[in-house]
């Protein structure tokens, strides 16, 4: 099979140098649709160099490192990107991330999960500076049709809500040119951009990169709760429930307490249609 899970674990990790400055990080947040509106206080965290400060998802892009598809280039593994998806997603934080500075990514699969009718593949990258770690990050990658090999099925754990209404619910909207403009960040699966290939994959359109609803989300988690302090996330971790597409909305939720936030997050216009589920974000 085009999987050989015991050969892409045992593979030596990948290290490479990789480096971001204060541009990288602006475009990553205006992918994310920071700077509206464009002179608030708040939003020019986000664009402005001489106030800039890193969302902790940056980690997923900077400086493109492994990355999903670069991931999906290990040995052991030659698979069709039409059956990949981006199944979630966690970054723990080491300290808070710079808005410029070089770096040493060390990227492996951590593990090749058997779902039956699919493989899940665990991406692992961590990155340190000279000052020591700065991330670690693990990337689930869903993998249509490559199961069944009677492998072990891997972890399962969902995180129930809380039973009670949300602290806070906001909503924010994809612009129709988000996906293009977000890719910019490293990401280049043309399933969110030629429409061609969104047909192979199953999908009447280009949908959105769940790396994108990520970090609206944890953008919105920080500005909402946490006083728009982004040193105070220490982890945050979600399972890619379900697509959004461009021109859509996202629907908010979350419920806070003893250094928690949950987050569930859906897609206004398709009957609140889940996008991220198990959603956790651990903060001081």
């Amino acid at each position: 099979m085009p999987i050989d899970p015991a050969k892409a674990v045992a593979a030596e990790p990948r290290s490479a140098e990789i480096s971001w400055d204060h541009k990288d990080v602006q475009l990553y947040h205006l992918g994310l649709g920071a700077g509206v509106p464009a002179t608030d206080p708040d939003e020019l965290r986000y664009t402005l160099e001489s106030r800039l400060h890193v969302l902790p998802s940056f980690a997923t892009v900077a400086g493109a490192g492994m990355g999903v598809v670069g991931g999906l280039s290990a040995p052991g593994i030659d698979i069709d990107l039409a059956a990949v998806l981006h199944g979630g997603q966690s970054i723990t934080l080491h300290r808070p991330l710079p808005t410029g500075g070089r770096a040493v990514s060390t990227s492996r699969v951590a593990a090749v999960y058997d779902k039956g009718k699919a493989a899940v593949l665990v991406l692992r990258s961590e990155a340190a500076d000279e000052d020591g770690p700065l991330w670690t990050s693990d990337a689930s990658i869903f993998v249509r049709g490559e199961g069944g090999w009677g492998g072990d099925r891997g972890p399962s754990e969902r995180l129930a809500l809380p039973d009670r209404e949300p602290d806070a619910t906001v909503e924010r909207p994809i612009r129709e040119e988000q996906a293009l403009l977000y890719r910019l960040s490293g990401d280049w699966n043309p399933l969110h951009a030629d429409p061609e290939f969104a047909k192979l994959a199953g999908f009447d359109r280009p949908i959105l990169h769940g790396l994108c609803s990520y970090g609206m989300t944890l953008k919105a988690v920080v500005d909402t709760v946490l006083g728009g302090d982004v040193t105070r996330v220490r982890s945050y971790r979600t399972r890619f429930a379900g697509v959004v597409f461009p021109g859509e909305t996202l629907r908010i939720r979350m419920w806070a307490g003893d250094g928690r936030v949950q987050v569930a997050v859906t897609a206004v216009e398709r009957d609140d249609a889940p996008v991220l589920a198990d959603t956790l974000v651990e903060h001081s």
